[in-house]
């Protein structure tokens, strides 16, 4: 077995449909080499086929370091004799990629997709798009960045005398939360578990790696072992999501009472009283029978819901059950969302 990522396997998938998939998601340990083996896929690719690509970032502030945050780590490994610049495109509202001086790719940043319509021509012929880190760790991402980020596929899809072309594009990072707004915005949050290795899902393919080597090196190191909080070394080193805390998701069975349906961001979710067992638990299921829908804030509150407050005996009983270890939850969606009315209300 390679000392690191190979993604072969992974590029040799189809989807949920047999479709060839326009969207390749790779999550696993740190160090693990999953980052420079897309880069040099990037590289490889355009050197060989003329392929250019797009470096995708969050923010228009990273851009200006594009070229040496994109080839440094892998030039002294695959690349010696090549050079990678970079030179900005409309006072730097973009980067254009040169490698040894042939224009190979750019560098874009989300926050931008609005004023990079107007682009559009810049990117005609672009047909690889890497987003590494996608997943933040301190969950900061750009306002409504899943839409901002499908609005640039678009715009970089159209172009060559065709309505839409096909773009292939790689989510890469480490594991950070199931939750993540990718992993929520393509449903993968409710389906993929630890012992996942591919998921196939519409127009997109997944693969969840573990890379033993990286790891051993992360926790026999003297920087790991000299923090007594293990939460960090652990989440660098193996398939543990950081920011997923999975006590007390599981399924309840038995008698129960219908309690409340909460309508929190556009979702539904039910709240049921398991008293034999002293507990509360949320769902993602509701009695579509029961008329009163609670909601917490003025986005979600419409003629078919009530509006409650931080003061309410519903709020009140759930704030006690949460607080006594009695809640329980049918998955980690229905737990950070009564965490956040908890924390909001």
């Amino acid at each position: 077995m390679s000392q690191y990522y190979d993604g072969t396997k992974l590029l040799s998938l189809s989807d949920i449909n047999g479709e060839r998939p326009e969207i390749y998601i790779c999550v696993g340990n740190r160090t693990a080499g999953k980052s420079v083996y897309f880069k040099r896929l990037l590289v490889n690719n355009f050197k060989t086929s003329g392929k250019k690509f797009i470096y995708l970032y969050r923010f228009s502030y990273q851009l200006s370091g594009a070229a040496e945050q994109f080839f440094n780590d892998i030039k002294p490994l695959f690349f010696e004799f090549d050079e990678m610049t970079q030179e900005p495109i409309s006072k730097g509202l973009f980067y254009r990629l040169r490698l040894n001086g042939e224009e190979c790719g750019f560098a874009v940043a989300l926050s931008n997709v609005d004023a990079l319509k107007n682009c559009r021509s810049y990117f005609i012929d672009v047909e690889n798009v890497l987003l590494d880190e996608f997943q933040s760790e301190t969950n900061h991402y750009c306002s409504k960045e899943t839409e901002k980020f499908q609005s640039l596929h678009y715009t970089i899809a159209s172009g060559m005398g065709k309505q839409y072309r096909y773009i292939r594009t790689f989510l890469v990072g480490n594991f950070v939360s199931l939750l993540n707004i990718y992993f929520v915005a393509l449903g993968i949050h409710k389906r993929l578990r630890n012992d996942t290795k591919f998921l196939r899902g519409d127009g997109f393919v997944l693969e969840q790696t573990f890379n033993e080597s990286a790891s051993q090196s992360i926790l026999k190191s003297g920087f790991a072992q000299a923090f007594t909080n293990k939460s960090y070394s652990n989440y660098a080193s193996h398939n543990i999501y950081l920011n997923d805390n999975t006590a007390f998701v599981e399924k309840m069975k038995g008698s129960f009472r219908y309690k409340a349906t909460i309508k929190f961001e556009n979702n539904y979710y039910g709240v049921r009283e398991y008293s034999e067992n002293g507990l509360v638990y949320i769902s993602d299921s509701i009695d579509s029978t029961y008329t009163y829908i609670l909601t917490f804030s003025a986005d979600d509150h419409n003629t078919n819901c009530i509006m409650i407050d931080r003061y309410s005996v519903l709020i009140a009983q759930l704030r006690k059950a949460f607080d006594l270890g009695c809640m329980r939850f049918e998955n980690l969606q229905c737990k950070n969302m009564m965490l956040d009315v908890l924390s909001y209300s």
